[in-house]
């Protein structure tokens, strides 16, 4: 073995090493079932943070990204994701906000086909890129304003939000399966509350789970 893969090595098993301490540590402030342990494992925080940020890649830090942006903390990413109960009849979900596409990646491991939607064009070309690095495929990308979700490929199994609505639009309801949840940081009064919704016989029930942070919902797109 040459010098330079022998480094390569040694820095892809410290990452490694990083990569699992990280998932230890979210587990013990948040207990993680199983499949949400196994995709946090596979994907590396590291390829989606800021280079002025990698030190901090495996911290359980929101951290800054392009755009006026930020790249949730891995804690809030794992809640989240817990919070859909994705099974194995999940086959579908819908995010309106890709921003570094960390969160669309966890998702790839846990369903059949993730749909994206990302408003800043800057910001969804680098997630794409960060896919297409990671060999992710199933992740299938769209640059609009979210709030419209995507309708011909409708309807989702689960849907969320990775950026802080006022209020969740009908056509995002309409466009979650029977049986179907939402999770969202919905914003009312200046708080925002991780809140789930569930769509049963047609009619959307919702409960609060706890108190976030997220950057807002807003309209329209940049490019």
């Amino acid at each position: 073995m040459t010098k330079r893969l022998f480094m390569e090595k040694v820095m892809e098993n410290n990452k490694k090493y990083e990569l699992s301490k990280m998932v230890e540590e979210i587990d013990k402030h948040f207990t993680l079932n199983q499949n949400v342990k196994d995709a946090l494992l596979s994907v590396d925080r590291e390829e989606f943070v800021p280079n002025t940020f990698k030190h901090l890649a495996y911290s359980l830090d929101a951290l800054p990204i392009d755009g006026e942006q930020w790249i949730s903390s891995p804690l809030t990413v794992a809640k989240m994701t817990q919070y859909l109960e994705i099974d194995s009849s999940c086959d579908s979900v819908l995010e309106i906000g890709c921003g570094s596409g960390y969160q669309a990646a966890i998702l790839s491991k846990l369903v059949r086909r993730v749909f994206t939607i990302e408003r800043i064009n800057s910001l969804l070309e680098e997630a794409r890129a960060r896919f297409r690095k990671l060999g992710i495929t199933n992740i299938n990308s769209k640059f609009d304003d979210g709030q419209f979700g995507w309708s011909a490929f409708a309807p989702f199994d689960r849907i969320i939000y990775s950026a802080s609505p006022t209020h969740i639009p009908k056509t995002i309801f309409d466009q979650l399966a029977e049986g179907g949840i939402l999770i969202a940081p919905l914003e009312e009064d200046g708080l925002q509350t991780i809140t789930r919704f569930f769509k049963q016989n047609g009619q959307i029930s919702s409960e609060m789970i706890e108190v976030c942070r997220f950057v807002p919902v807003l309209d329209g797109k940049v490019f």
